[in-house]
């Protein structure tokens, strides 16, 4: 196992890029994960591990025969590290192809959801409930960047994800045979309890703007969760589970 000293070592300046720049992630096909508890989900998952930078005096784990090791001193782990006080390991792993699936049964579309825990509370809450996929429009955070693959606990290495811009969404989901519902706070949307969303795709805005006209032109329907009179609209990522939620049940 290599250990390493510098700042300007090549794999630390690579674990820097992964972790702030999505571009680079896209380019290098790979993205950074942080923590013993994914690593474990990883290798659980049989999710294959590219590389690991271990904080000098933690322990190695078994069934990472096939994944470049390194090591360094906290310090040096720190500064490579996007969480601060991680407990490490970092580790990287390599971006699944996203294709276009053979069907899908069921979808829960983010339009321009920008916080990263509100993207991997989805992501872990969709994967939790069994839907089949989560897709992203408009301005979404990257689900790979490493606030949303923390926020997931695991879930990124199962969830289907797909990017969808918006001029192809409604083609997209007519091919799946699922309609779209778009959650809204609309006088003309109906309470969620009374639409059957058994197999059907709904969307979700961001918290502050909701979904935006043009995709709400491609919904069948405008729909709400009934709250008390006075509440303000809810986080996008409870808004998301309480709608998947519905379509689950």
């Amino acid at each position: 196992m290599e250990r390493i000293t510098s700042r300007k070592n090549a794999y630390i300046r690579h674990l820097r890029q992964l972790a702030a720049d999505g571009a680079y992630r896209r380019e290098q096909g790979e993205y950074l994960c942080d923590g013993a508890k994914l690593l474990e989900e990883a290798l659980a998952g049989g999710v294959p591990v590219s590389s690991v930078l271990w904080k000098e005096r933690e322990e190695a784990v078994q069934g990472l025969d096939g994944a470049a090791q390194f090591t360094a001193p906290e310090e040096l782990f720190d500064y490579a590290s996007p969480m601060k006080n991680s407990p490490g390991p970092l580790f990287t792993v390599k971006l699944r192809a996203c294709g276009k699936p053979a069907r899908l049964r069921s979808a829960i579309v983010l339009e321009n959801v920008q916080d990263p825990g509100n993207v991997g509370t989805v992501l872990r809450t969709a994967n939790a409930l069994g839907v089949d996929a989560v897709i992203l429009t408009g301005g979404c955070a990257d689900p790979y960047q490493p606030k949303t693959v923390r926020a997931t606990m695991g879930a990124i290495f199962r969830q289907k994800i797909l990017r969808i811009e918006l001029p192809y969404l409604k083609a997209f989901l007519d091919d799946m045979d699922l309609p779209l519902y778009g959650a809204a706070l609309d006088e003309a949307a109906r309470d969620v309890r009374g639409v059957d969303l058994k197999h059907a795709a709904v969307a979700v805005g961001s918290e502050g703007r909701g979904l935006s006209t043009e995709l709400l032109t491609l919904c069948r329907e405008k729909i709400l969760i009934p709250m008390q009179p006075g509440s303000e609209s809810l986080n996008a990522a409870v808004a998301a589970a309480v709608l998947m939620w519905e379509m689950t049940r």
